[in-house]
């Protein structure tokens, strides 16, 4: 699933192939990805138009284009790749915009749980990202201790909960909880000190490496390395990992470096 250092990705395929260049040609194969606008207006409003500077916040792409400004949502299975005029389609193609040099943006999403969206004024934008917490990447320890403090929920949960921060999901959750060696049904009002350093430390450091690389990368010295194996065992102390279900996606830990407190 597309988080932070995916989108972050994506920006950057967006700055590279799009920015500066007129949108000749808008193609919507599947309009089921369009949120609140149809084909013909996503055509005639952007097309003649060049795109600016894009810019993230936490999984969404916010991309101006001198007027309105284009939103992306990847979901569950979404991405963004720039490609040539004659390149082979893509297997789960939904839009497709041609540039002024040949190039093509194009986006595909095989589940179309989110999509594309068109804002036409700052408070559209607004609007459309709904509650958002600060990005992630831009988190430092006091803004961290702030977020978390007084909230009663797990820390799993909260740390995944965009109106608290905005970016992280499932596998950057797992991830820096096991750095940190917290459990992820931990309360969140029951960390202490070191839990926060040390959870504050894994973030700034999971996160950087996976920007990156453009994903959360699935390094044999990672949790995510081994979250998907048959019978999955710790990278760190070598004992059997554990899954389960915390607010409502499947979590894994390491039962031994992430003890769980009564």
């Amino acid at each position: 699933m597309p988080e932070l250092p995916d989108v972050e990705g994506f920006r950057r395929t967006l700055a590279s192939c799009a920015q500066g260049h007129r949108i000749e040609r808008v193609e919507v194969a599947d309009p089921a990805v369009l949120r609140g606008v149809t084909a013909q207006r996503l055509k005639r409003e952007l097309e003649g138009r060049r795109f600016a500077a894009p810019r993230r916040h936490g999984k969404w792409l916010i991309a101006p284009a001198g007027g309105p400004t284009l939103i992306l949502h990847f979901g569950m299975t979404g991405g963004l790749v720039c490609r040539s005029e004659g390149d082979p389609p893509e297997r789960f193609g939904r839009v497709v915009l041609t540039l002024d040099d040949g190039h093509q943006l194009r986006y595909h999403d095989q589940r179309k749980l989110r999509g594309l969206w068109l804002a036409t004024t700052d408070a559209d934008v607004d609007r459309i990202l709904g509650e958002q917490g600060p990005d992630a990447l831009s988190l430092g320890r006091a803004e961290l201790d702030s977020l978390l403090e007084g909230r009663r929920g797990r820390v799993k949960a909260t740390l995944t909960d965009q109106s608290v921060v905005a970016g992280l999901g499932n596998l950057l959750g797992d991830e820096i909880l096991w750095r940190a060696r917290v459990h992820p049904k931990s309360r969140t009002s029951d960390l202490g000190p070191d839990e926060l350093r040390r959870l504050h430390t894994a973030l700034r450091g999971v996160l950087s490496t996976s920007v990156r690389a453009g994903q959360v990368p699935p390094r044999a010295s990672w949790l995510t390395g081994h979250r998907d194996d048959p019978d999955p065992h710790c990278p760190r102390c070598g004992r059997p990992l554990r899954r389960g279900k915390i607010a409502g996606r499947t979590s894994t830990w390491c039962p031994r470096c992430q003890p769980e407190h009564s």
